[in-house]
């Protein structure tokens, strides 16, 4: 092997790793090194995603999207098959706890973007929910709504677990500290008349929770993610599971309260065996701040959206068969970032910018704030979701859903 090849194969190992979802933020600033030639003269940019825990489904979709938007030296070309994302881009999918893991981590800055549940994503911004207490992230800012996930609430078909109610006495993972998971989880309980008195709790990643499960240590495990879950079909795969619905009054009120909830059916065999079970779900979607550059952002979330990268995720996980960018701004949760909301505008996605202020209600709703969303579209509940608040400032009040989804102290962590 010359001494000219090696560096360009060197290369290619070390990219392979990173764009395979691997965090290796460590070896980011050597990468450099390796490069030569016409390569070494291009600037090099990382940009890392915050996703989840390697059980879940934010880090696989992540991994799938960090290797389709990256477009390092020597990449094959957009028009022949290769990736469409900005040149010198090379961008990485970081595990970590969740959704309010990774609000924290942009709030820090120690990652460019991130995954989050949209309740939890509005309640950074304005500061209330599970971040009552806390200075309203107001620098947070939307690339768009992904794709929806479902509340699931996993138990073995032998543990004599039909309904909600029947979680009671009984021990459950409510999800760990971090995460997005945890912060529904307290929200559901309390809805059906449970809480973490009433339970047996315990706060583990999706793949203990599952592993605890098939050996019949625990009863049962909540999980919100696009199905299916990794955690969730392993264990299906060892043993007989069930699906606990979330439906009737207490289900039918969250719908009413919590504004970003939405009606949803797990389809059969979503798991093996499993049966349809009604659930509520929420959108996920990919955050950033409002000091990232524009024209970086327009390019990552035109990437995003190019029918290359649609193919590769539509490929690699039954989610992204999900991602339509005709939904990405219906109900964001925080402002768009300029970057994306330009991309959105000259697709002809935006009307009303999800990041404008709202205009004054035109019918006797009693909100004080236009009800259509961005691009005039209906959340897939069939219910006119509340706007944005404006770029500017938080909202003045939070919607009749708001109040502190842990049931804690203001200062507690929320989860995923």
């Amino acid at each position: 092997m010359s001494a000219s090849q090696m560096p360009t194969l060197t290369r290619r190992r070390l990219l392979g790793r990173l764009l395979g979802g691997v965090a290796l933020a460590p070896l980011l600033p050597s990468a450099g090194l390796l490069l030569s030639g016409p390569a070494a003269a291009q600037d090099l940019r990382y940009f890392r995603i915050g996703t989840g825990t390697t059980a879940g489904t934010y880090f696989p979709i992540g991994g799938l999207i960090a290797n389709a938007i990256s477009n390092p030296p020597g990449s094959r070309p957009c028009d022949k098959g290769g990736s469409c994302g900005i040149p010198g881009l090379i961008v990485v999918a970081q595990a970590s706890n969740g959704s309010v893991d990774n609000v924290e981590m942009l709030r820090a800055g120690t990652v460019e973007a991130g995954f989050a549940q949209a309740d939890v994503a509005y309640w950074a911004y304005s500061g209330t929910g599970s971040f009552t207490g806390k200075r309203p992230f107001t620098e947070l800012r939307s690339l768009g709504m992904l794709y929806a996930e479902a509340i699931q609430v996993v138990v073995r078909s032998d543990g004599f677990i039909d309904r909600m109610t029947d979680l009671k006495g009984r021990s459950i993972s409510l999800g760990e500290e971090g995460s997005g998971t945890l912060v529904e989880a307290r929200l559901i309980l309390d809805a059906y008349g449970l809480s973490e008195s009433t339970i047996t709790p315990l706060y583990l990643k999706p793949g203990m929770a599952a592993d605890r499960l098939a050996k019949g240590e625990l009863d049962g495990f909540f999980m919100v993610g696009g199905y299916p879950v990794a955690a969730v079909a392993d264990v299906a795969a060892r043993v007989p599971i069930r699906l606990v619905p979330l439906d009737g009054e207490p289900a039918d009120r969250l719908l009413r309260t919590q504004r970003f909830y939405i009606e949803h059916e797990i389809p059969a065999n979503a798991y093996p065996g499993s049966a349809p079970t009604p659930t509520l779900s929420l959108g996920a979607e990919l955050l950033t701040r409002a000091d990232r550059d524009p024209n970086l952002i327009y390019g990552i979330v035109r990437a995003l959206w190019h029918e290359n990268t649609r193919r590769v995720l539509a490929e690699g996980h039954p989610q992204g068969r999900n991602f339509d960018p005709a939904r990405a701004v219906a109900n964001v949760s925080v402002p768009l970032h300029p970057g994306a909301e330009r991309f959105y505008r000259e697709a002809g996605l935006l009307g009303n910018a999800a990041n404008e202020p709202a205009r004054a209600p035109t019918g006797g709703t009693g909100t004080g704030t236009d009800t259509t969303p961005a691009g005039g579209e209906k959340a897939a509940n069939g219910k006119p979701p509340a706007d944005t608040p404006p770029a500017e400032k938080p909202p003045a009040e939070k919607p009749p859903a708001e109040k502190t989804a842990t049931g804690k102290a203001a200062g507690d962590k929320a989860t995923r």
